[in-house]
């Protein structure tokens, strides 16, 4: 509540409102008030004279019979008179409080936009930063191990007389392979070479080869106009997929079906294992969720207990941004 009323968007655009529907509200409370009253003292004058009671109206008091049949019209043209006036301040109340909307919304629309755009710009610049550090491990790191292997081989074969040399050489050969192997598999979690190079459903259809479940891949359409931060989206939440069915389902098979458009791509990985998957906070389907929202879609997934696993990623071709 403190942080609210410190809040310059409350003083600029709450405060406005209120002090408009009070002032407003309690001009129609007195027009109400007196007009009312006033037009039913002079509507019923005829039957309070006949009491021997004058009924005085701000100036006007009735001194005959005569007068307070005259003030009869004049009370039913105060109450007209009293309603039209209600009336307007009410329309006057809404079109203020439209306006004060408005600006609201249009402030509200200029927040969401800035969102958007620093959304934008984040997901641009993972995408160049992921770009940046795999050309570093590829042409960098990478190419080093590559020579050292090769130089270890040389030495392997000018040293083929000292045994020792021998299998010291190839223990440090067999080091280096393993740490390029390691490489190259963390320049593919980055970014696949297969997805720049040939595209989301050849990338899926290698992830499912090298999956160890047995994937039944389905597959449609033309993924050649999917932006670059979509396919790498739904190729990193296929994959997530795959591995939570490997971990936890209790099952060796699993199904995806891909559909690739124009307008965007749908892809469905299902299992029959144990179910209870959730989208808690934290979790790694939860930062998946994130992922693909970044780009403009959405991840559901329905995972009763006992009833399999099914997670849908969708996205449009272009993010909205």
């Amino acid at each position: 509540m403190t942080l609210r009323l410190r809040s310059t968007s409350v003083w600029r655009t709450d405060l406005p409102v209120f002090l408009t529907t009070l002032i407003l509200s309690a001009l129609s409370l007195l027009i109400s008030f007196f007009g009312f009253i006033g037009a039913a003292a002079l509507v019923f004058s005829p039957a309070l004279w006949a009491f021997g009671i004058a009924a005085q109206v701000g100036p006007f008091t009735p001194k005959s019979v005569q007068q307070t049949l005259l003030a009869v019209p004049a009370g039913i043209a105060l109450g007209a008179v009293t309603v039209s006036s209600l009336t307007g301040v009410s329309l006057l109340r809404d079109l203020l409080l439209r306006a004060f909307s408005r600006s609201r919304d249009s402030d509200l629309l200029a927040k969401l936009e800035e969102l958007r755009s620093s959304r934008a710009s984040l997901t641009a610049a993972f995408e160049i930063e992921r770009q940046r550090i795999e050309r570093d491990l590829h042409d960098g790191a990478q190419q080093e191990l590559v020579a050292v292997v090769m130089r270890l081989g040389m030495l392997e074969a000018a040293a083929a007389d000292h045994e020792r040399t021998v299998q010291l050489a190839r223990h440090a050969q067999a080091h280096a392979e393993r740490a390029l192997e390691r490489l190259r598999e963390t320049v593919r979690d980055i970014h696949p070479r297969e997805l720049s190079d040939l595209g989301l459903i050849a990338a899926v259809r290698e992830l499912a080869a090298r999956s160890p479940l047995r994937v039944e891949l389905t597959s449609n359409g033309d993924d050649s106009q999917l932006s670059s931060p979509t396919a790498t989206a739904v190729y990193f939440t296929v994959s997530e997929a795959l591995t939570n069915i490997a971990k936890h389902a209790g099952v060796g098979t699993a199904q995806i079906d891909m559909k690739c458009a124009k307008t965007g791509v749908k892809v469905c990985v299902r299992d029959d294992g144990a179910g209870g998957a959730r989208l808690d906070a934290g979790s790694g389907l939860a930062g998946l969720r994130e992922r693909m929202r970044s780009v403009g879609g959405d991840l559901e997934i329905l995972s009763p207990a006992g009833g399999g696993t099914k997670v849908t990623a969708s996205a449009p071709s272009q993010p909205p941004w």
